[in-house]
């Protein structure tokens, strides 16, 4: 037998209010509309649900029992409502995003831990990717936001930008590296050490060639290749190999006094950290309100940066 909810609604407010006048103000019905749903669900299950000639009404056991359910769909109606609000508001809801393992590791993990300090109602699905297939995963509309290195003129006309970092790399190694102790590194002191290398397939690899070419370095030992940051520190923490890095990953790591970076100019990527989102205005109020909210984590992030500069660990970098 399939009950019609309404009626159990009804009925639930009419056992909760204590008669059906208290009932029908409750649910903002008049109390004739509610007499009749009330004759109807009694016919419907075939037996009386109030006891006969009692003022006020007295539900049956049985009453009580299909009023405990009635509560149950006004609840679930409740809570229903309540997602459709934070999902329209930004409240609630899922996101998609991916970037490269070494920004995501190094520098938005901590930005997207704030986030959902805030909104604990927001699930956020991470993925890791380069550049190439981040661009192609948007456009098969599979995640939201983007974040990764690229150059300006390689985003696609769909998608709108927006320059978070600028694109800068320094040679990192543990602390207490013998390097790290002289005042001034030079391209025969670094010459003598292996290097760890990002994946062949990642923005940070053909870095790390360009910047071993532009210093004079053109024959270097790779002693491991690895796409996360864990195991890129974990191996320099361990070892005296250097690496080529993000300065604002090294910058951010700087507390965790395990990595530094080593007193030599190198030249910068001519490409620079974005934001990568569809010009189209979402639907998905949550990632509109995600994207906001790294906008102003990053620009954070660089004022501190900036107001480090004094620092003499920092400064000659």
């Amino acid at each position: 037998m399939k009950l019609d909810p309404r009626h159990l609604e009804i009925l639930a407010a009419i056992v909760e209010q204590g008669g059906l006048t208290e009932g029908a103000r409750a649910l903002n019905k008049s109390q004739p509309s509610v007499s009749r749903t009330l004759a109807a669900l009694e016919e419907r299950v075939g037996v009386p649900l109030f006891e006969a000639n009692r003022r006020p009404l007295q539900p049956t056991e049985f009453c009580q029992l299909l009023a405990r359910e009635g509560r149950r769909i006004i609840e679930a109606g409740d809570a229903a409502s309540a997602l459709i609000s934070q999902f329209r508001d930004g409240r609630g809801g899922a996101i998609r995003i991916a970037g490269t393992p070494i920004f995501m590791d190094g520098v938005v993990s901590p930005m997207i831990a704030a986030f959902q300090t805030d909104h604990p109602e927001i699930r956020i699905d991470q993925t890791y990717a380069y550049p190439t297939d981040i661009i192609r995963q948007m456009s098969h509309g599979t995640i939201d936001l983007g974040i990764i290195p690229i150059r300006a003129s390689e985003v696609p006309q769909p998608f709108a930008f927006k320059q978070v970092l600028p694109g800068r790399n320094v040679i990192a190694c543990r602390i207490g590296h013998p390097l790290s102790k002289q005042q001034a590194v030079s391209v025969q002191d670094i010459a003598a050490y292996t290097w760890i290398a990002p994946p062949a397939d990642s923005p940070l690899y053909h870095d790390l060639r360009n910047v071993l070419e532009s210093i004079g370095v053109t024959n270097f030992k790779v002693s491991f290749t690895g796409g996360t940051l864990s195991a890129v520190t974990t191996v320099l923490n361990r070892s005296d190999a250097l690496t080529v890095l993000p300065y604002s990953v090294v910058f951010n790591l700087r507390r965790q006094s395990t990595l530094t970076a080593l007193p030599i100019r190198i030249g910068d990527p001519d490409r620079h950290l974005n934001l990568i989102s569809h010009k189209t205005p979402s639907t998905n109020q949550a990632a509109n309100r995600f994207f906001n909210h790294l906008d102003r984590a990053f620009a954070g992030f660089r004022n501190l940066m900036l107001r480090h500069k004094e620092n003499d660990v920092w400064r000659h970098l």
